[in-house]
C-alpha cells in the first residue's frame, strides 16, 4: 500500500525532527522532508523531487511565513493538504490559515495520536480541526443527511459572508448598517442554528457549504 507523503515546514529544528519521529512512527505515512521555511518549500517544488500529500505548516517563520507558503501552495499544487501548525490557539492566526486556503490546524501540543487521526482525516476527508476550533461542526456535517436542512435568512447569510472576511464584528455591523447589538444576536443565532461555538465554526460552515470559496 503506498504511504502518505508528508512535508514538514517548521523553523524550530528540535519540534520539526520531533514531529519527524513520531510521523515516520505512523505505519501509512512517509516523510519526504523536513524545511526551515516557506522559501524552502518553494525550492523544494521547483526540482525534480516527489510531491507531498500534506504539509504540515507552521505559521511564524523567518524567510517567507506559512500564511504566504500557505497561498503559493493551493496557487500552484491546490491538490496538495495543508495543515497549519502553530504554539498558540488564537483565532484570528487560524482565520488567516483558513483565508490562505489551509485544510486544518493543528497546535504544537498535541498527543501523537492525535496527529495520526488528524493526518489521516485531512488526507481522506479533506478537513480537520481539533475540537477547539470546531470538531462538533464537522460531526455535524457528517450526519447532515439525517437531519432538518439549516435554512439561513438572507440577513443571516449575509453576516456570515461578511465574517468569512477580516472585518471585525464592529465594521460587520457598520457594513449591515446594523447596531453591534444586533449583530451580536445574529452571531449567536448562527452559533445555535449551526451548532458552533466560535467565528472558526462560521467560516469552516461557509467553506464546507460552498457559501463562501477562501
Amino acid at each position: 500500500m503506498k504511504k502518505i507523503d508528508i512535508i514538514i515546514v517548521d523553523d524550530h529544528l528540535l519540534f520539526s525532527e520531533g514531529f519527524e519521529g513520531l510521523i515516520s512512527d505512523f505505519k501509512e505515512f512517509n516523510v519526504l522532508a523536513v524545511l526551515a521555511n516557506g522559501k524552502a518549500l518553494i525550492d523544494y517544488f521547483s526540482t525534480d523531487n516527489q510531491h507531498p500529500d500534506i504539509v504540515l505548516m507552521d505559521i511564524q517563520m523567518p524567510v517567507m511565513n506559512g500564511l504566504e507558503a500557505t497561498k503559493w501552495i493551493k496557487a500552484y499544487h491546490p491538490h496538495i493538504k495543508v495543515l497549519g501548525l502553530s504554539s498558540e490557539c488564537d483565532e484570528e492566526i487560524i482565520l488567516k490559515m483558513l483565508r490562505a486556503g489551509a485544510n486544518g490546524y493543528l497546535g504544537k501540543v498535541i498527543h501523537p495520536s492525535e496527529l495520526e487521526f488528524a493526518l489521516k482525516e485531512v488526507y481522506t476527508k479533506g478537513f480537520f480541526y481539533t475540537e477547539n476550533v470546531s470538531n462538533t461542526l464537522l460531526n455535524s456535517l457528517e450526519v447532515k443527511e439525517h437531519k432538518e436542512v439549516i435554512v439561513l435568512k438572507a440577513k443571516e447569510l449575509e453576516f456570515l459572508k461578511l465574517a468569512c472576511t477580516e472585518m471585525t464584528y464592529k465594521q460587520i455591523a457598520e457594513t449591515m448598517y446594523l447596531s453591534p447589538k444586533t449583530v451580536e444576536n445574529y452571531r449567536e443565532a448562527l452559533f445555535d442554528k449551526l451548532n458552533v461555538k466560535s467565528r472558526i465554526g462560521l467560516v469552516l460552515y461557509a467553506i464546507k457549504e460552498k457559501i463562501v470559496i477562501l
